[in-house]
Formats: C-alpha cells, sequence, structure tokens
C-alpha cells in the first residue's frame, strides 16, 4: 500500500523504513496436521520495485535480526544511514526516485523516540510484555489508587505521580534488564500512564495517549514548509 501510494505520486510517506517482506506464499496442508508454506511469487509496486529484503541461503539469523541491525548502524535516527543499492533506484510518474531492495524508504524520515544509543526504551516500550505485565502487578496492589477517576483526573495523576516511574525501574532491574530510564522520562511515563490507561478504560484511551504526542503523527499534522 505504502508503495503503490509512494509510485503513484498520490501522498507522502512519513516515518522509517519498513522491514520489507514482499513475498507470496502458499500454504499446503497434510494429512498428519502439518503443513508447509511454499514461496510462489513475490509482489512488486508499480514503478516495478521488489520491496523484499535480501536473503541468503542458510543466514537466517541475519535475515531476522536486520531491525537489530538497523539500531547499531543509527539508520533508525538519521535518513543518511539507510543503505540502498544504487542499482535499486526507481523514477515516479513525476520524478521523484524512490528505492527498492529492502522494505518502503519514507519520503520523510522521522527518528525513533528515545536518545541514540537507548533507542531500544522505546522498543521496549511499546513491543515487550514488560510493561503490560508490570501494570497489571500495579494494579493489582494499587487499585484503590484509580477508584472513582474519571479519565481526566487520571491523567492529572498520573503526570504527578512518580511511584510508577520508580516501580517500572526497579522491576526491570529484578528481571535482569539493566537500562537508565532517567534520560527517557516523559516517554517512559506516556507509555505507562496508556497501558494504565488500556487496562483501567479501554483501547481506545491507550491510543489517545500514545498517539498525542507520537512523532509520525506530529510530522502529518504539522508538516514543515
Amino acid at each position: 500500500m505504502a508503495g503503490a501510494i509512494q509510485d503513484n505520486d498520490r501522498g507522502i510517506i512519513v516515518g522509517r523504513r519498513s522491514f520489507g517482506k514482499g513475498l507470496v506464499q502458499q500454504e499446503m496442508n497434510f494429512e498428519d496436521g502439518s503443513a508447509v508454506r511454499l514461496t510462489i511469487a513475490r509482489y512488486y509496486t508499480p514503478t516495478g520495485r521488489s520491496i523484499q529484503k535480501p536473503y541468503l541461503k542458510g543466514n537466517d539469523e541475519a535475515y531476522v535480526n536486520d531491525f537489530y541491525k538497523r539500531f547499531q548502524s543509527g539508520e533508525l535516527y538519521e535518513k543518511d544511514s539507510i543503505k540502498v543499492a544504487d542499482t535499486l533506484k526507481f523514477k515516479t510518474p513525476k520524478g521523484k526516485m524512490v528505492y527498492g531492495g529492502g522494505g518502503i524508504v519514507p519520503d520523510v524520515f522521522i527518528s525513533l523516540e528515545g536518545k541514540q544509543g537507548e533507542g531500544s526504551i522505546a522498543y521496549l516500550m511499546q513491543q515487550s510484555g514488560f510493561v503490560g505485565q508490570f501494570v497489571f502487578e500495579q494494579l493489582d496492589k494499587h487499585r484503590l489508587n484509580f477508584k472513582g477517576l474519571t479519565f481526566e483526573k487520571f491523567l492529572v495523576e498520573m503526570n504527578r505521580n512518580e511511584m510508577y516511574f520508580t516501580n517500572f525501574q526497579n522491576y526491570l532491574l529484578q528481571n535482569g534488564i539493566e537500562v537508565n530510564l532517567s534520560k527517557n522520562k516523559p516517554l517512559v511515563k506516556r507509555y505507562l500512564s496508556a497501558e494504565f490507561a488500556r487496562q483501567l478504560f479501554d483501547e481506545q484511551k491507550y491510543y489517545e495517549i500514545v498517539l498525542k504526542q507520537d512523532p509520525m503523527i506530529q510530522a502529518v499534522l504539522n508538516p514543515k514548509s
């Protein structure tokens, strides 16, 4: 979808380079309940580019760990760190340069939240199960602290209260994760508040908190001239 929008000059892609999955697979089931997935085709965007990331036979680990290499290379923080082959350049009908061979490269690059070298904190807050489990345990212990709070009063309380931030730092240490959260305190508190809101209210409240300060959303709503 992003590639089609980009190739047809119908919109601006904002964010970071996508994973690079462009294969078509067909699943064949066997009588014993097992199955095999066979790659039968590739997806191509309208300009003819394949966005499938390169894969070398037998090098499964490098393929799967490509995202972590993006942390190390700085690609998640600087667009200039994105490496694409000159042979994989394509032009849209209006002459814009687009690239193939490993995901969609955005037109407007947005850095990963968190300081470079500590960007795993943003990934930790968004993708790991630690936040959800921590909040579940905290609510089990402190649910009376939230009794009767409206969503608005809940936001005020979470912004004022430092206890959950401190408890989360200790929770990570107890689980063998040594990371200094203080340098990214606003980000950590935002995601903690969002998860509390999800478990106390509903899914929509989670996104109301998270997206309000999301850099990608802000870039779309307030484009630079």
